[in-house]
């Protein structure tokens, strides 16, 4: 019996796919590890804000997103989409 206490939809079952999997490879093979954890947790269908502080997870996205999609004619939904999650922190 589980239940959900913060109001945040959880997709439970939800797979990550060859890119994705990429994705997060590349991460650690880079030394970003922190990054990586983000990743899983957003391609397994939980908001990053429950598991890590906000100040981190900003610096995050700061440090991987914008740097990425600065790159010309690249600009990722998914990457822009993270930054209108909200954290639950305060909800509980």
């Amino acid at each position: 019996m589980t239940q959900n206490i913060t109001g945040y939809p959880t997709q439970m079952g939800r797979k990550i796919n060859n890119e994705q999997i990429e994705q997060i490879l590349k991460a650690i093979i880079a030394g970003k590890y922190s990054w990586a954890c983000v990743l899983i947790l957003r391609f397994a269908g939980y908001n990053p804000i429950d598991y890590i502080p906000y100040r981190t997870y900003i610096r995050l996205l700061k440090n991987n997103c914008l740097v990425e999609s600065s790159k010309p004619n690249q600009i990722d939904s998914e990457h822009v989409e993270g930054l209108n999650l909200k954290s639950t922190w305060l909800n509980l």
